[in-house]
């Protein structure tokens, strides 16, 4: 009983200091406040040893809020634009898997450790499947773990802020289908993507709270079946609870007696950011699509932190959407398929030419 008050306590006070800190950003015009606000603070008071942390609903009621918001986005004109460029979320997926690898080796030598952990530390998919499935292969939970948590961190960190001191902003104009707020309607919204949200978590889909409510939000939505618009005030409150969840995965020993492996993370992950970046634009160019959404789209950041850049600064949402959704269906169904294939390919060239 005591240790459950001392939970409540803690996720009660995560809550409340993320809160605070996102209205405190809000006030200060920060990129994306709601979010990054929370993330920050909780993660430097969670190194520095402070006993809060978020509850572990907080994380699914803000990925269901998100996915939920995003599926708005996609109408019926937004739903034939996107299927018409199918082909650049395919390329950014194809891309993701190779720089998982190159970014992945990198780790490995800078780290010290086998390329294993380091590979699965830097695909950049979601960091619980990735770390269940470097496990399954061999590798250090724990470093893959902390790795794809850093990851996030240092990708909201530049990305966001990057693009808005290029100054910018509102390049597209895609709006949520509905145009009023009906309470109603919207607590029918809110059922049918809970509902969703909990047959994909109970499935075992990874990122089920998103893709289960993107799963019913855009049908409905592109079948112009608009029950209500997104209040600013429940998408900010999801935001909040997304950034709690993630400053909270980090641990008081986090930095302590690893300046090797931190490092080598930091290096790799601005290695992949610049590398992303770069492919995102000539991706654009080759498109002629605006450089900003695609940029953000092949960004190696999570799928809920980078899309919700692309809501808040109005830039291109469901094509960022698609590229991150099929980058992680690609990268989950391909990653246990490739890597064995590519280990043992590695380990036959390494004894007919061992190095030296």
């Amino acid at each position: 009983m005591r240790g459950q008050v001392a939970r409540v306590r803690r996720g009660a006070a995560a809550l409340a200091i993320g809160a605070g800190a996102g209205y405190v950003c809000a006030l200060l015009h920060t990129p994306i406040p709601w979010m990054l606000g929370p993330l920050f603070t909780l993660a430097v008071l969670r190194v520095g040893g402070a006993d809060v942390a978020a509850p572990r609903w907080s994380r699914y009621v803000g990925q269901w809020i998100i996915g939920t918001s995003l599926g708005l986005y996609f109408t019926p004109y937004v739903l034939r634009e996107v299927s018409a460029l199918w082909w650049l979320p395919t390329a950014g997926a194809v891309f993701a898997i190779g720089l998982g690898y190159v970014a992945g080796i990198a780790l490995a030598r800078m780290a010290g450790f086998d390329r294993t952990t380091g590979i699965f530390a830097s695909v950049p998919g979601g960091a619980t499947e990735m770390s269940i499935l470097g496990d399954r292969f061999g590798g250090r939970m724990d470093r893959i773990a902390a790795a794809q948590s850093m990851r996030i961190l240092i990708v909201v960190a530049i990305v966001p802020a990057a693009i808005t001191a290029a100054g910018v902003h509102g390049a597209d104009a895609y709006l949520q289908g509905a145009k009023t707020f009906d309470g109603i309607g919207f607590a029918i919204l809110l059922a049918l993507t809970l509902a969703g949200s909990v047959v994909c978590f109970r499935l075992r889909v990874p990122n089920g709270f998103v893709i289960g409510a993107l799963a019913v939000s855009i049908p409905l939505t592109g079948m112009s079946v608009d029950l209500s618009l997104m209040p600013s005030s429940v998408s900010n409150a999801g935001q909040c609870l997304l950034g709690c969840a993630l400053g909270s995965r980090f641990q008081d020993d986090f930095l302590r007696g690893a300046r090797r492996f931190v490092t080598a993370v930091v290096v790799t992950v601005l290695l992949s950011v610049a590398l992303s970046a770069a492919f995102g634009i000539g991706l654009a160019w080759a498109a002629g699509q605006p450089p900003a959404t695609l940029l953000l789209g092949t960004a190696p950041g999570g799928m809920a932190e980078m899309c919700i850049t692309a809501k808040v600064l109005q830039l291109g949402v469901p094509l960022v959407t698609a590229f991150h959704v099929m980058r992680l269906v690609v990268l989950l169904l391909a990653t246990p398929v490739i890597f064995p294939r590519a280990r043992a390919w590695y380990r036959r060239r390494y004894r007919r030419h061992p190095p030296g």
